[in-house]
Parts: structure tokens; sequence; C-alpha cells
């Protein structure tokens, strides 16, 4: 059935939208932004902030564009005299009490309150003292600071708690001009996904505790990523600061996680910071491991798989891309092959009023994408096979000290494609640098078959490089004509003319959203037993 469509006009721009849709959103289809406050577009709207106030030609007032429905040849003005003029005292109430700690406050530059002032708000004020003042700084919980003095009402935050995450600890106490946010005294702030107070928060009043004074807004570098904390595959910001990784914030996305994510997965960033790190290919010489350059680790890696006989391992992290889990699985293609991934399994946290939206059990991001290019998860089976292969090739997984003790028993050689300088490296015959998730662009699919890009968002450490990039030197040969990937994106067209599942798909048809495979998704994550 085709859906109903509505004709409006907002700012000389003629739009046809769905039956419903309000203003503000229409609005954004017609490249204009209407200000707001207290409106978010994954949460009930309350029109309270009165932000959004626009002129509708025929209507009596002003009209809330949050809350307003598009109607058949409705005339929208967001920028006319009285709507501007509107927003201007409603900037000029909110600045009232408002400190002016901009110099201080970590929103300063992601501010909506400076973005709107400086856009159109008043030059100077008409209230110069009897400012109301709140004790500076009130601890919600373990990652949350409330900042009364900053705070605008807008009620995000409550809004969230309430009908998002289904858990409401906090309320707006007292009434008019003594109101703030309050909270339980015998409550925290501690549900699995609270930390999303802090970004619906358009003003510097919510903070969290492990970002506080680290960096300002226009220090930080942004890439476009993907969470490795778990097989959702939400949508994620990597902020980095002197290419250090200082914070993971929440990309919208409206299949996967709309405008959210879990603490869990954004806490889980500081590994990628470690300064252990292998940034040197390593080549056993006797009893020793010593550095040499790529060419020489390159063509030592292709005599070992070329005297290899029988069969290969492959023990894997699932925080390995794609590209890098199907090419290097390729360089064994002619053996007896077991490849695993590790999948650690932690307790499954929901956001309730979010369908389909959780920190899920799996917590690793592509096993699903491991699953498709011949991997398994059956980690036991793949360490049992390891004293019978002829080559043992561990891709960035973190060994347990009974693993360790399994690859002491292998009689091949084990090749080791790692990020971390770990004690049992003493073990390999051959150590290749690679990148982690943040060092090289690369694929994730989630649970649902959602094929995802994320972006690089710092440089890489010394010589390492992407294990697609040093899978494919071997696979393309020695010499000026070998055939080897220069990309994530080249390196993903080999897979797609190898594994059905990506067949006619690039990097480029994915976008920033990704795109659901065909066919996958109907076995979720670790149904994949053994490997073959």
């Amino acid at each position: 059935m085709a859906e109903d469509l509505v004709t409006v006009t907002i700012e000389g721009t003629q739009i046809a939208v769905p039956k419903g849709t309000t203003i503000i959103e229409a609005a954004k289809q017609a490249g204009v932004l209407v200000p707001h406050y207290c409106y978010h577009p994954s949460l009930p709207s309350p029109a309270v902030c009165r932000m959004c106030l626009v002129e509708v030609e025929k209507a009596p007032k002003l009209m809330p564009a949050c809350v307003t429905t598009v109607a058949e040849g409705q005339v929208v003005h967001v920028n006319s005299d009285g709507a501007r003029k509107a927003r201007q005292g409603v900037l000029e109430f909110l600045l009232i009490n408002h400190p002016l700690d901009c110099p201080i406050c970590d929103q300063a530059g992601e501010c909506e309150l400076q973005d709107y002032t400086f856009q159109e708000g008043r030059a100077g004020t008409r209230y110069s003292k009897d400012a109301k003042r709140y004790n500076p700084v009130e601890d919600f919980g373990p990652d949350i600071l409330y900042v009364a003095n900053r705070c605008i009402l807008c009620t995000r935050c409550v809004r969230f708690m309430d009908d998002v995450a289904q858990t409401p600890v906090l309320n707006v106490s007292e009434r008019g001009d003594r109101a703030f946010i309050g909270i339980d005294e015998d409550q925290l702030l501690d549900h699995p996904w609270s930390g999303n107070v802090v970004d619906l928060c358009p003003v510097g009043s919510l903070l969290s505790k492990d970002f506080l004074h680290k960096a300002r807004a226009w220090d930080l570098d942004k890439a476009a990523s993907v969470c490795p904390g778990c097989s959702q595959g939400c949508n994620i910001s990597i902020d980095t600061r002197d290419d250090v990784v200082v914070r993971l914030r929440p990309r919208p996305n409206l299949d996967v996680n709309r405008h959210f994510m879990c603490d869990y997965g954004r806490m889980d960033y500081r590994w990628l910071n470690r300064g252990d790190r292998v940034e040197a290919p390593l080549l056993r010489e006797g009893q020793r491991l010593h550095a040499a350059d790529w060419d020489t680790a390159l063509d030592r890696f292709g005599q070992l798989l070329r005297d290899a006989a029988g069969s290969a391992v492959i023990l894997a992290s699932g925080r390995m891309s794609t590209e890098s889990l199907g090419l290097v699985r390729s360089l064994v293609d002619r053996l007896d092959v077991t490849a695993a991934v590790r999948v650690p399994l932690g307790e499954e946290a929901p956001l309730a009023g979010i369908p389909h939206l959780a920190l899920r059990r799996e917590r690793t991001p592509n096993a699903d994408g491991a699953r498709l290019v011949g991997y398994g998860t059956d980690w036991s089976a793949a360490l049992a096979a390891v004293p019978r292969a002829g080559i043992v090739i561990v891709l960035d997984a973190a060994l347990s000290a009974e693993d360790v003790a399994v690859l002491q028993s292998a009689r091949a050689p084990v090749v080791v494609l790692g990020t971390v300088a770990d004690d049992w490296l003493r073990l390999a015959s051959l150590v290749l640098p690679v990148t982690s998730m943040a060092e090289e662009n690369g694929t994730y699919v989630n649970r649902d078959g959602r094929l995802q890009r994320y972006q690089q968002a710092r440089s890489q450490p010394g010589m390492a490089r992407p294990a697609w990039w040093v899978a494919g030197e071997v696979l393309g040969g020695p010499g000026p004509d070998a055939d080897a990937p220069a990309t994530a994106a080249e390196a993903f067209d080999l897979l797609a003319r190898r594994y059905d599942a990506f067949a006619g798909l690039s990097h480029g048809d994915l976008g920033f959203s990704g795109r659901v495979l065909a066919g996958a998704g109907a076995t979720a994550s670790g149904s994949a037993g053994g490997t073959r």
C-alpha cells in the first residue's frame, strides 16, 4: 500500500513527506534546521523548551515544530521575524541564570546553547544580578556528574531513563525557577545504558567523569566506526586527541542502535591505546627473534606456507576485520583447515524501550563475519588440532595460559599476526605486527547479518600493517606485477569474488549505515560449530 504523502512548503522549499510527520522532521528533509532543546528524535516530545516555535501561515499563533504535524498545503516560516523574536526570548530567559563558564566546560564547542546564542541570541542581557545558584556539582553515579547551574531543564535525561531505559531514577524536582534534575538519595545512575544522558544533554550539565577535562571539542579528530564491544554492531564515533583515543560516542543508525550505545562499549577503548605493541616484523634465528624488514618477513611467511603439509590451524580474534579474516583464511586453502574465533561471553543488557537493541552476550563484533569466511567458534576443537597441524597461524587472538600450553605442543611453525608484545610470542617462528581496528579501514558483520564499515581513527604504530595487507602481499606474490590489494576496499573486492555472501558488493555500496547481507542473520552469532 502506497504511503500517504503530504505536500508542504518550508522556507520556500516544497517537499512531500509522509502523513503524520512533525514540522521539525519535515524541515530536516527540506535542509532547514529548526533550533530545539527538548526535542530528540528517539525520545517522546514534551514541547517544554519552546525553542522550536515556527510561524505557520493561517495559524493564529506560533506553533511548536516538535509536536505539530504537517498538513496538506501548509506553509511554514522558520526564520520569520516573529519566530526569531520568540527564540531570542527563550534564549534570554535561559541565559538569565546560566553561568558563563564556557572556558572550563567540557561541552564548549559542542554546546547547543552556545551555538544558538551565537546564531540568533541577544547581544547582551537585561538582567545583571540575582541569578539562581545551586551546589556546583552533584554525583549521580559511577560515571555521571550533574552541574545544576548549567541545566536548562530540557528533560531529555529524565525521558531517556523513563521511556527508553524504563528505569525512572531521575525527575524534575521543585517547580518554576527553582526546578532542577533530581535523583532519589537511595539510587544511583548506574544503569548499563546511563551514559547516554551525557550525549543527550544539549549543554554541559551532565558530564562523564571518564572524559572530564581530557580535551576540548576542537582538539578532537573524529572517525566513523563500529563498536567492537559485542555483536550488536552499534555505530560509533572514535574521538582522538594527539593520536590517542579519548572517548567513544554513539553515531546515529536507526536500523542498529538509533542514537545510543551501552556503557560497556563506551568505556571499552583503553586497549586501543596500549603501548606494549609489536612494531616490527620478528624472525626466528636459532633461539631468538630478530627484527627484520617487511620484504624479508613476507618471504619467510610465504616459504613457511609452501612448506606446510597436511592441515592448518587458525586461532583468530573476533575483533579482526572481515577482510583480514577472509584473506588470512585464503592463505591455507590448499590444506585441511581448522579455523576458529574466540567469542567471550557476558551478561546481556537490553535497552528496554528500543526493540532488538542490547549489549549482547557475544562480546565480539565480527563472529558472524568470521563464520561467513570459513571460521567457527569451537575454540576447543581448534586447539585440539594444533599438535597435528602443518602450520599454526594466530591472528591477534588473546591466549590464556592453557592456550599457550597447547601451543607449546605444536610441532609445526607458529606464525603470529599480532598487535601486543605478549611473553608467549617467544614460541613463534615468525611475528608480524598488525593494526587494531582503530588503525585501519575494514568491515564487521553484526548478529543481524548487517555488513558495516569502520574507518581509521589513529595512525599505525611503527611498521604495523593491516592483517589483510599482510595476507594480500603473500597471496599476490613477489615482484612488481604482483596483484596485491592496496586498500581495504580492494581487499573486500577479493572477498566478494570468493565468498557468495559478499558477491556484488563493495565498500562504496555500504555507506555509513551498512547493508544486510542476503541470507545472513538467519543463523545467529555462535551458531557455527566446528570449522572446515
